[in-house]
This record gives structure tokens, C-alpha cells and sequence, in this order.
């Protein structure tokens, strides 16, 4: 009998050493691939993965229907996109990473901007409306549904009637290009939250920095 409590509890048994699976996580950043969109306000996305993988000190290379980059954060694994399927095909890299990788739709987080909110405001959402972007727009079509998590980037509406896609597809002006630094690094905070306290929290914590 004591043996059989021995190496019931006995450290070195197989079941005691089966480790509990990493969480794992898929961030997403919207963009257009090319010089010419790199610094248009449509491609933030882009650029806040940019920003996240300078703070988190992580690398991108490019994979099957995108960059990738990863990293490990606190016993998770994260594994940042920025595809290369152009905007309006972003649902297909999305749901290939997600598939291939086993991430729950709940560890998946898109990065977007938004010509409803204020230049650099951000908005964390778990579920909501494609307001009219077509990057989400192919998501939410690939995807089936509606509930997934968006963080909302804003880059303002100063534009004239039929002016948006110019708009979007234009260059930061020098306002907001002095302020946008800090907006990113706002950004990458957003997003380390979102993976270590959860989209509840976090929203409480960043919506309407």
C-alpha cells in the first residue's frame, strides 16, 4: 500500500511530468504589402506589429501568406501576422495561421485602423460590425461570424464625399506623424495586456487612450 502511494505521487511519474499545454496566441495586423502603402494610413496595422516586435525584440520573416513573426510571453505562445494576401483577402492568411497553429478564436486579435474614431484612438472590441473596412469585411466572411476580437486603430475621417479611399490610402500628415510614435507604443501595450489579462480587462484598462 505504501509503495502504491509512493509512485502514485512520485514526481517522476509520467503523468506528473505531462506538462499542461502552452496558451497559444495569433495577432494579426491589417495592411497592404508594397513600399506605396507603407506609410499610408491603412497599413497602421502593419506598423503597430512593427512596433510590437521592437519592444518585444522578436524578428519577421516571411512565411506562406505573410510575415511571421513569434514570440514566447509569460509561458504563452504568440505568434504575430501581417499577411501578404493584401487587405481584402486577409481572412485567407488569418484562418490558414489559426488552422495550422490550433489557436482558438478567442486568442485571435486583428489590428485595423478606423475612419470612425479620432486620429489615434484606440478601441478594443470582442465582437462587432465590419463598419463598412473590407479587410474586415473578408474576415468576418472566412470566419463565419461576427465575434472575434478587433482592436480598432483611429485614423480620423478629414476627407471629402467619395474622397475615402484616397483618404485611407494617403500619407500621415506632419501632426500626425509627431504624435504617432507614441501612439504605437501605446498600441504594443494594448496588445501585451490583451495576451497576459484578457480582453475584458484590457478594454477597461486602454479603451479611449
Amino acid at each position: 500500500m505504501f509503495r502504491f502511494l509512493v509512485s502514485l505521487f512520485n514526481w517522476s511519474s509520467p503523468l506528473l511530468q505531462e506538462k499542461i499545454p502552452m496558451k497559444k496566441f495569433l495577432i494579426v495586423g491589417l495592411g497592404n504589402i508594397g513600399a506605396e502603402y507603407e506609410e499610408t494610413r491603412h497599413n497602421v496595422g502593419f506598423k503597430i506589429l512593427d512596433a510590437f516586435s521592437q519592444k518585444e525584440g522578436f524578428p519577421f520573416e516571411i512565411e506562406k501568406l505573410g510575415e511571421v513573426g513569434t514570440l514566447k510571453i509569460k509561458g504563452r505562445s504568440i505568434l504575430c501576422l501581417k499577411p501578404s494576401t493584401y487587405m481584402n483577402r486577409s481572412g485567407k492568411a488569418l484562418r490558414y495561421w489559426m488552422e495550422k497553429e490550433k489557436i482558438p478564436l478567442e486568442n485571435v486579435l486583428v489590428v485595423t485602423d478606423d475612419i470612425n474614431l479620432p486620429f489615434g484612438v484606440l478601441r478594443l472590441k470582442a465582437k462587432g460590425s465590419d463598419g463598412g473596412h473590407n479587410g474586415l469585411k473578408d474576415i468576418q466572411q472566412i470566419l463565419q461570424t461576427t465575434t472575434y476580437n478587433r482592436l480598432r486603430f483611429g485614423v480620423g475621417s478629414d476627407f471629402g464625399k467619395g474622397r475615402q479611399v484616397d483618404y485611407v490610402l494617403g500619407e500621415w500628415n506632419l501632426e500626425e506623424k509627431e504624435k504617432l510614435k507614441e501612439r504605437l507604443e501605446k498600441s504594443s501595450e494594448l496588445i501585451r495586456s490583451f495576451i497576459l489579462s484578457g480582453v475584458k480587462n484590457t478594454m477597461n484598462t486602454f479603451n479611449g487612450t
